[in-house]
């Protein structure tokens, strides 16, 4: 059974939900799961004990990609999550309206993959409302690859 941990930053409620309903398909298919808010979590060895790591952020800016305000901190310090050699994926809501469309979902893959992550399959992008067979056939996806 593999141990999946999924750490989110959510302001308005659309990244949370996001992140539930993943714990949901990820559960149901036989996953030990973990799910925890950016805002309660340090980076110090987040990850330890862990097979799969997934991280979802919204992101905010109409210049700059801004990552969620709870997010940051983590991000910031990411090279303290112990991610080398870890299985991540990550998520995010944003709007196409904006420049960076989902900039801080490729933000933190580029980082965690800096650290030595492996990331196992393309992100989740969502525009807008989270649709939840989108979200099911990714969660399908990671839980393959888990």
């Amino acid at each position: 059974m593999a141990k999946v941990l999924i750490v989110f930053g959510s302001t308005t409620g659309n990244t949370e939900g996001v992140a539930e309903n993943i714990e949901k398909v990820l559960s149901g298919g036989g996953a030990s799961v973990t799910l925890r808010n950016a805002a309660d979590v340090t980076a110090d060895g987040l990850t330890t004990g862990y097979d799969l790591v997934l991280f979802g952020c919204s992101t905010w800016g109409e210049e700059d990609v801004e990552l969620q305000d709870d997010f940051v901190p983590l991000y910031e310090n990411l090279e303290k999550a112990d991610l080398s050699g870890k299985k991540v994926a990550v998520f995010g809501c944003g709007d196409t309206s904006y420049t960076h469309f989902c900039g801080a979902v490729d933000a933190i893959e580029k980082k965690a993959e800096g650290l030595g992550a492996n990331i196992v399959t393309g992100s989740l992008k969502i525009d807008g409302e989270p649709v939840a067979a989108d979200v099911e056939a990714w969660a399908k996806e990671v839980l393959a690859v888990a």
